[in-house]
């Protein structure tokens, strides 16, 4: 009797608990049962989102800032034993100067380049339109004039499509601007004491959260706090300060060839220079079509000052500053993006790749530990030597 419950024991183990496909396959079922229950209580969740909603915008800029000054804060007082506090007040007075002077001199001429821009957009994209059908009047291009036309048109009502529904949603939604604007105000005003107590305090979170751990877990738990991190500062710093010098040459580009509206064509390069891959050519589209508008050898000019900014960027910059830190295969990076701003939008597109990241730090620490503690590998192990072993014998 003991015999037989030992050997069902002992086929269950063997055949479910230390199978490979089974666990697989539990885990499966296990993550998809999750999100079918937070589906079915959703609603439970509501004032939870609500909450976090209110209290992410200000946390996220304040945790942007974080990981750029931060570095400053831990040298000065690992180097010059300069205290935390001091260092944190020279750089806030530093911020302050710098955003006055960026007011003074950078936004006028920023802002007026854009109001400019915005203004004359439709004149500009029918020029641009008008310039494209000319050049379509040569005979050799008569058979792809037609769905080159039809593709304009179509571009044109989408684009003016979605700026009017835009404008109306904007007009009909006064309360929204509203919260929008207070939102933005409360942003700005509870970021900075944020940022003040994260680079004051923020060295002692990971041995504050490590302690709730059980103690024989403590050391590769504090690993992971700091795995994870590494990765998100990485990549944070990665991103602002390319994306940063991205704006830099092609507005140094832009003005050098005389196109029009340079400077606001370039901090738009900058900002969509954030999202990986997909940023830049978007970015891209508008100076196009002014380059056409404006002549020809404008056109040039702009494609020579892209390639020169690309190779830049990808052979110097971005190697320097990025590396390979995210571990990131480029096509998982294009899919990722682009199922992550299917489901959650522009969030998705700016937070999706970090967020993969952590998840992927999490996943294959806990995989790794449950190779080292389970027994599933050990057939493998046992088979190879005892293979081996075979293989000696027969020598």
């Amino acid at each position: 009797m003991e015999n037989n419950q030992h050997r069902g024991g002992t086929v269950f183990k063997k055949w479910f608990l230390d199978n490979r496909f089974s666990i697989v396959l539990l885990n499966v079922l296990l993550f998809f049962l999750i999100i079918c229950v937070f589906n079915k209580v959703s609603f439970v969740l509501n004032p939870a989102w609500i909450f976090f909603s209110a209290i992410l915008p200000p946390l996220l800029l304040a945790v942007i800032q974080y990981y750029i000054m931060n570095p400053v804060v831990d040298w000065c007082e690992r180097k010059f034993k300069i205290p935390r506090v001091v260092t944190i007040i020279v750089l806030f007075l530093l911020v302050v100067v710098a955003l006055i002077w960026i007011i003074n001199i950078l936004v006028p001429i920023a802002q007026n380049q854009i109001n400019s821009l915005i203004k004359n957009w439709p004149h500009i994209w029918n020029d641009a339109v008008n310039a494209t059908q000319n050049a379509l009047q040569d005979p050799r291009l008569h058979s792809f004039k037609g769905s080159i036309k039809g593709m304009i048109d179509n571009t044109q009502k989408t684009l003016f499509k979605s700026g009017q529904s835009t404008i109306n949603a904007t007009i009909g939604n006064i309360s929204s601007a509203v919260s929008i604007i207070t939102m933005v105000a409360m942003t700005l005003l509870t970021a900075p004491f944020i940022l003040f107590f994260m680079l004051k305090d923020g060295h002692q979170l990971r041995p504050y959260i490590t302690k709730f751990a059980p103690e024989k877990w403590q050391p590769s738990f504090s690993k992971l706090l700091y795995d994870i991190n590494y990765a998100v500062a990485s990549y944070v710093r990665g991103q602002i300060t390319v994306a940063f010098w991205v704006g830099v040459m092609f507005s140094l580009g832009y003005i050098l060839i005389g196109l029009p509206y340079g400077v606001a064509l370039a901090i738009l390069a900058g900002f969509m220079n954030l999202i990986p891959y997909f940023g830049t050519p978007l970015a891209m589209i508008p100076v196009i079509v002014i380059s056409i508008m404006t002549s020809g050898s404008m056109l040039i000019k702009v494609l020579i000052v892209f390639a020169i900014e690309q190779t830049i960027e990808s052979r110097i910059l971005s190697p320097w500053v990025m590396g390979n830190k995210m571990e990131m295969h480029p096509i998982t990076t294009i899919l990722l993006l682009i199922g992550a701003s299917a489901v959650w939008g522009l969030w998705g597109v700016v937070f999706g790749i970090p967020i993969y990241a952590i998840l992927k730090i999490i996943v294959s620490r806990v995989y790794n530990y449950y190779r080292r503690e389970s027994k599933l590998f050990e057939e493998n192990a046992v088979s190879s030597t005892t293979g081996d072993a075979d293989h000696d014998e027969s020598e």
